[in-house]
């Protein structure tokens, strides 16, 4: 069921040079244009649609390539820098272009071959060598006049072509634009209301909008309720069937309640299809209406096979965590809500889940539900997931929103560990912090974030300052 989106990234690249170096410098121009055709071929192989618009090397045909690069729709632009070039060849590109750029100060070798440059002799064609590593050299002049009108830009210092460093950070920045893309387009549903008196959760939607766009759908249960009405016994027999394949269920889950999850589960499919969704959060008591109380008791199941299907689903109708699972899902690294649950200091853990669905596709061995009896805070009983974060690197993702109406990215990098963990048919998992528990604990919590957040495989903060980069927000990282 993971999304297909429409509108995939598309990086626009131009090198720069001076027109007039082409003329005194026999084979100059080539050899550079070669070397943009060689960053295109390494663009492409990140997976993007890449727009070459070759060596630009007057400010006419900077216009021109601005104009291109618009018309073209791209997300970001490399800006190769192959030799000393003026900034008026850069200037109009970018600004008229008016996405992030990223300066490529990459040397075509990791030194110039002294002995054999200065063996030469013909100090016209040592010039031209020279200008072929001397990419250096105009990247003050450029950054200088897009610090002067007010254009963010960022740096990649290396060399061309086996710097491991420099290409890494290269491939970051590409994920780091993707997932902008896909929060750009994605499509949030927020199904029922929220959760009365935590006031952390609330959220200000329109803000949301503008910092990550995308569309918010808002719905109501009712039309859930009405969907599950509608499901045939073959579907919820084929779902049951998904479930077996999918869960370790445990014997004490009565038929009953394992068909009604079922039933939820199908109609939980039809109205993401319906709303074209790419994550949703929710919450609803259902008290007083039996129909939507059947329903929205029964939902866990069938939520967690959306997230782990890439539409993750954030409970408590936490829209911050929903964007927030969503950012980590889409860099392949899962996305499972979380929060505090305990501290064990003897093992200097922190214990970290929550009730409802959870990212089983990150899991920890196979998933097992849970019948329980009460659903503790909220109205009713039925079935529910236990399973802990695959042991190993993490990353923990906020999305957080601040006193004066902005939007910052909290990250932490951490273990999930073995060890025993509360069987309660929660997820819940056994985290370790570089910084120990205590400091931890302390550091999250002094940037105000909400009490749930995602967490994820790997160690992805450096990805993930990236976007916040792309999206023109702070990103802080505790560890």
């Amino acid at each position: 069921m993971n999304k297909q989106n429409k509108f995939p990234l598309k990086i626009g690249l131009f090198g720069i040079g001076l027109e007039a170096y082409w003329e005194q410098f026999d084979g100059l121009e080539e050899r550079l244009k070669g070397y943009v055709r060689l960053v295109e071929e390494k663009l492409a192989g990140f997976g993007a649609e890449i727009v070459n618009l070759g060596l630009i090397d007057t400010p006419e045909k900077a216009l021109e390539a601005g104009h291109d690069f618009r018309r073209a729709d791209v997300d970001l632009i490399f800006l190769y820098v192959t030799t000393y070039a003026l900034s008026s060849t850069v200037l109009p590109v970018v600004q008229r272009a008016k996405v992030p750029v990223i300066v490529l100060n990459l040397a075509p070798e990791a030194a110039i071959d002294y002995d054999r440059f200065n063996a030469l002799g013909n100090r016209t064609q040592m010039t031209g060598e020279w200008l072929a590593f001397c990419s250096a050299c105009p990247v003050p002049e450029i950054a200088n006049v897009f610090k002067r009108a007010g254009i963010p830009f960022y740096q990649i210092t290396g060399v061309l072509d086996d710097d491991p460093e420099a290409w890494t950070a290269i491939s970051e920045w590409i994920e780091a634009a993707k997932v902008a893309n896909i929060m750009y387009h994605n499509r949030l549903g927020v199904l029922g209301n929220y959760y009365g008196g935590m006031l952390d959760i609330y959220s200000d939607l329109t803000r949301h909008c503008a910092v990550f766009g995308g569309h918010i759908e808002i719905m109501e249960v009712d039309e859930l309720s009405a969907i599950r009405q509608e499901v045939s016994d073959l579907e919820v027999q084929s779902m049951l069937d998904e479930f077996k394949e999918t869960f370790d269920i445990q014997d004490d889950c009565l038929p009953a309640e394992l068909e009604r999850a079922a039933r939820t589960a199908v109609a939980l499919n039809t109205l993401v299809k319906k709303h074209d969704l790419g994550s949703m959060a929710y919450y609803h008591k259902g008290t007083g209406n039996l129909p939507n109380e059947d329903t929205m008791t029964s939902v866990i199941l069938g939520n967690s096979l959306l997230t782990s299907a890439g539409i993750p689903v954030a409970g408590e109708y936490e829209i911050k965590n929903a964007q927030a699972m969503k950012i980590m899902d889409s860099f392949g690294a899962g996305g499972s809500f979380t929060e505090y649950y305990a501290m064990d200091f003897t093992d200097d853990v922190v214990l970290m889940g929550h009730d409802g669905p959870g990212h089983i596709a990150i899991a920890q061995g196979k998933t097992k539900v849970r019948p329980l009896y009460v659903y503790h805070g909220k109205v009713g009983k039925g079935l529910s997931v236990e399973m802990s974060v695959k042991h190993g690197p993490v990353t923990l993702l906020s999305v957080v929103e601040t006193a004066d109406g902005k939007i910052l990215l909290l990250v932490a990098e951490g273990e999930s560990v073995p060890g025993p963990i509360l069987e309660i048919g929660n997820t819940n998992s056994r985290y370790k912090f570089s910084i120990g528990a205590r400091r931890f604990v302390e550091a999250w919590n002094s940037h105000g974030p909400a009490h749930h957040c995602a967490v994820g495989l790997g160690h992805i903060s450096s990805r993930i300052k990236k976007l916040g980069q792309l999206l023109g927000i702070e990103t802080v990282i505790v560890c």
